[in-house]
């Protein structure tokens, strides 16, 4: 069988195999570049090491071996067990032999997620982790393809690095070059094919193959695995935290996006929704609550349409509730364990950490949400409701499930719900066919709603999207410019504003350390999110009344604001506290 049918029967097989056929085709095709023959037999190859590689391939698991493996459905285990090696690959070619990693995140949190993630799969491999460049014999950059800057981001990053991967000494082992993630899903070969020095690809869902992926480099082939799963969440893997003086760590609960608004490209990068079980993240939790961790972030694409359907007794359970006057682009999914429950079981591990929860989507915001985060002190009264725009006319073309109108009602409700919770939000500006008359109702409804947190950013449209096949993109760039000038300046008025309500009252801020502009200040962040500046001096501890103590970095402190900005808060501390304690003096 030919190696590119082998890919195309890979969708209804497994992984491994669906891997084996990209490295198959990726040799056929930078062979075919130079010779129109077929594929030439090991004997040909001028390496040794690709020699002993071809000639295992050839005598490795045929198209039956993958038909039998795929044909009885494995129960996934419990805890995590070794693989067995591929047939091709020896157990010994698996190991890192203590080659170094050099690991870069671009993007959004799932992305400082998935390299803890990947991390972790490496380490068990035996590879070393390195800050320094220089030192490091694989260099992997974990990419975003959300808008196309930060793609040509990821392009510049390519080029510095074929300067240093050409410049490396004969006495190293040589240099290898990986992209993972978004970047890696959306453009696939036109990586491997314009970026020569780029010598693996590793899709959201294959980090696990990461290990294979590196020793087939090895044999002098680019490989890549940029298969998407329907199941993958990566439950049994305990991310490594990157950090050591971490006060907070990032804990995803599900992958993948079934929205498909018609600009979004992650459906297609990170594939269809689906959770972790809610056994798996409440371990983790407790695990971060045992290390001395203060806050853990859920996250997730659509973290808040969390729907855990791994235990059978809750399959039965009637479909999700939507916040009311919104609808989704898909069929109503029935059964499972929902965000409330796993927010519930979450928030009562440890009183004294801090919950919070991103990136949701304000259709999946019932009753039930908002009334859990009211009555639980360690869930922040802090909400993301993403707009994307102010225009009825826009958020249809956008595909997003509700109105201007619904929008703003559910505000109003959160905020009765909720007293005194802090707003943030996501605008895109410049959209396909956006009017003068669309814009300026963005900007009113920046100025109705006074978000305290704002991610506002010009349309970049991606293929694949519903947008490029059924929309124009029609806006010029100078007008989506100024259009974004224009937010952002409205935006920074009204958060001036409202966080200008904070000055007088004493707020619970968790110490994160040094402020990077004095080393003789302190910064954290409140319940709200929002970054708090204030003087490092000896304040008396609450729970040890007449001892006096310097606040360090996971410590909850009490501080009076005395001023504030669009952006920071600034303050003078009062004390180091607990946050049950503070609940008698924090007004809002």
């Amino acid at each position: 069988m030919h190696p590119l049918q082998c890919v195309l029967q890979a969708q209804r097989l497994s992984a491994p195999f669906t891997s084996m056929c990209w490295v198959l085709l990726k040799t056929c095709r930078a062979q075919s570049s130079v010779s129109s023959t077929p594929c030439p037999s090991p004997e040909g190859k001028s390496s040794e090491a690709q020699k002993d590689f071809s000639s295992r391939l050839a005598t490795g698991p045929t198209f039956q071996h993958f038909l039998r493996s795929a044909s009885v459905p494995q129960e996934k285990p419990s805890s995590p067990e070794v693989e067995d090696p591929p047939p091709y690959l020896s157990g010994d070619e698996l190991l890192g032999r203590q080659r170094k990693v050099y690991l870069e995140t671009y993007g959004c949190q799932m992305n400082v997620n998935d390299t803890e993630i990947a991390w972790s799969i490496l380490q068990k491999s035996g590879y070393l982790r390195t800050s320094n460049l220089q030192e490091a014999d694989v260099i992997l950059l974990v990419t975003c393809s959300i808008r196309e800057k930060a793609e040509q981001t990821i392009w510049n990053r390519l080029h510095q690095l074929k300067v240093l991967k050409t410049k490396r000494p004969r006495s190293r082992v040589p240099l290898r070059i990986g992209i993972l993630g978004c970047m890696a899903e959306r453009l696939k070969g036109e990586i491997l094919n314009k970026e020569k020095m780029v010598d693996l690809l590793a899709g959201p869902d294959a980090y696990r193959d990461l290990p294979r992926l590196l020793a087939v480099v090895e044999s002098g082939q680019q490989a890549a695995n940029v298969l998407l799963s329907l199941d993958e969440t990566y439950a049994d893997i305990m991310p490594v935290q990157t950090s050591p003086s971490a006060t907070s760590a990032f804990v995803s609960i599900m992958r993948g996006c079934d929205n498909m608004c018609s600009y979004c490209i992650v459906p297609f990068t990170r594939g269809r929704e689906r959770s972790r079980p809610v056994a798996s993240i409440v371990d983790e939790v407790r695990k971060l609550s045992e290390q001395g961790l203060k806050e853990v972030t859920l996250l997730g694409q659509n973290v808040n349409s969390f729907r855990d359907n791994s235990e059978v007794q809750f399959n039965n359970a009637g479909s999700a509730k939507l916040s009311r006057g919104f609808t989704t682009n898909y069929k109503p999914k029935q059964g499972g364990l929902r965000f409330s429950h796993l927010l519930d079981q979450v928030s009562r591990i440890d009183p004294e950490m801090r919950i919070r929860f991103t990136s949701p989507h304000p259709k999946d915001f019932p009753d039930e949400v908002l009334q859990l985060i009211r009555e639980r002190h360690n869930i922040c009264k802090q909400i993301h409701l993403p707009a994307q725009s102010g225009s009825s006319r826009v958020l249809d073309a956008m595909r997003r499930g509700y109105s201007r109108e619904a929008y703003v009602a559910l505000v109003h409700h959160v905020r009765e719900t909720i007293p005194g919770v802090s707003l943030s939000s996501d605008f895109i500006t410049g959209f396909c066919g956006e009017t003068e008359d669309d814009h300026r109702q963005t900007v009113s409804l920046l100025r109705e709603v006074q978000y305290n947190t704002g991610f506002l950013f010009a349309y970049s449209m991606r293929q694949k999207t519903r947008a490029y096949h059924r929309l124009k993109d029609d806006v010029p760039e100078e007008v989506k410019l100024r259009r974004l000038e224009e937010l952002i300046t409205v935006f920074r008025e009204e958060a001036a504003k409202a966080n200008e309500t904070l000055v007088g009252c004493s707020q619970l801020v968790l110490v994160e350390g040094f402020s990077k502009r004095s080393t003789t200040d302190l910064c954290g962040r409140n319940d709200a999110n929002l970054k708090v500046i204030f003087p490092d001096a000896e304040v008396e501890d609450i729970t040890n009344p007449g001892l006096k103590v310097r606040a360090q970095p996971g410590d909850y402190v009490l501080v009076k604001i005395t001023s504030a900005s669009s952006q920071t808060l600034k303050g003078h501390i009062l004390c180091r506290t607990t946050m049950k304690d503070s609940l008698t003096y924090c007004t809002t």
